[in-house]
This record gives structure tokens, C-alpha cells and sequence, in this order.
């Protein structure tokens, strides 16, 4: 029996999820959880074969997540299923120590068939996005310059992203100047709009 864990901050799909796995005989689905928060806690009370997690989840993101888990519970198998089928959260994912990636417009027989073959030992991951990361490559963005962009989503101030990040106005303008130049943006609101397409942030 292939025991599975499902995460998603979507009820519905989480539920259908759920459901889906567990039409088939030899997978149980041993616990469902709603933030990235939750996944460590819950893998180490049900001890799950394969994590199913969603990348975007309130609190922990899931490759924030699945980094987490694959620390506390080495011998559990993570597969990555996500809407936002982005080649730099492909790149992420993997770093992270994900076993597979998959988006969740795929037929639910190829998700089913990605926590078997992931569970014997293989890794899987969609092929459309698989050509499409090595066509983009991987991220030109520093650690820092992630930060910056990350908060200027909401159209904060210089000074406030400084001021958060404990840095100087200067760096923090130095760093946006950076960020656009490297996403070829023209703007530091389409410098993270990029970053977030391309699945960098």
C-alpha cells in the first residue's frame, strides 16, 4: 500500500485529489492538510510513502515545504502538483529535493501514475514543462535580489523595503536595478510581474 499525503489550500481540489487516489487499490491517502504549514507536522503523525503538495499555500509555500520534509522525513517521496506549471518553480522543485512535478490539468491517470513510479524510486515530471525550463533556463536572480522583489509586491516604498529587509535605501535601489535589468523589465512592478510568470519568486 502507497501511503499519501495530500496538501493543497483548496478544499475542492483537494477533496477531488483525494478521491481520485483513493479509487485505486493500492493507495491510501493517510492525511490532507491546507497550508505548507502543516505538511511536516502531519507526515511525521501519519508517516506517509509520497507527498502530494501544491506550490502556493497560505503560510509555507510547498517547495518551501517539501525542503522541510525531506530534512525531518528523508525516506518520504515528494511530488509537486501545481496549477502554475512555471519552468523556475521545475528548477525549485527540484533543488528542494522533489522526486516529481506535475500540473493538475493532467489526466488523473498520469497523477496516479506519478506517486507509483515515484514511489518505486523514479522521478517524474511533465515534459511540456520539462522543455520549456531548459528553453527559459534557470534563474538569473540572487537570493537578495528575491527578497527586494518579493517585497515590492504590494508597491511598497524604497524606504519600506528597506527598512524591512534591513538594508540601506541605496542597496535596495541597487538591487531593483539589477532585478529589472536581468528580467529585461522596464519597470520594477514588471520585474516582479516576470519573476513571478517565469516562476523565480
Amino acid at each position: 500500500m502507497i501511503r499519501v499525503l495530500l496538501a493543497d489550500d483548496q478544499a475542492m481540489v483537494r477533496g477531488a485529489l483525494a478521491t481520485v487516489l483513493g479509487l485505486e487499490a493500492d493507495i491510501e491517502v493517510v492525511a490532507q492538510v491546507g497550508t505548507g504549514d502543516e505538511v511536516v507536522a502531519a507526515a511525521k503523525e501519519t508517516a506517509p510513502d509520497v507527498a502530494l503538495l501544491d506550490v502556493q499555500m497560505p503560510g509555507m509555500d510547498g517547495l518551501t515545504a517539501a525542503a522541510e520534509l525531506k530534512t525531518a522525513l528523508p525516506a518520504c517521496r515528494v511530488i509537486i502538483c501545481t496549477t502554475f506549471g512555471r519552468p523556475g518553480y521545475l528548477a525549485r522543485a527540484m533543488a528542494a529535493g522533489a522526486a516529481g512535478f506535475v500540473v493538475k490539468d493532467a489526466p488523473p491517470e498520469q497523477l496516479v501514475e506519478a506517486v507509483r513510479r515515484v514511489h518505486s524510486g523514479l522521478r517524474v515530471v511533465d515534459p511540456a514543462l520539462a522543455a520549456e525550463s531548459l528553453a527559459t533556463g534557470t534563474s538569473p536572480l540572487t537570493a537578495r535580489e528575491c527578497d527586494v522583489l518579493s517585497a515590492a509586491k504590494d508597491g511598497s516604498t524604497v524606504a519600506d523595503i528597506a527598512k524591512a529587509l534591513f538594508l540601506s535605501d541605496g542597496t535596495v535601489r541597487n538591487h531593483l536595478s539589477s532585478a529589472i535589468g536581468k528580467t529585461g523589465a522596464r519597470t520594477r512592478a514588471e520585474a516582479v510581474r516576470l519573476s513571478e510568470e517565469r516562476g523565480w519568486l
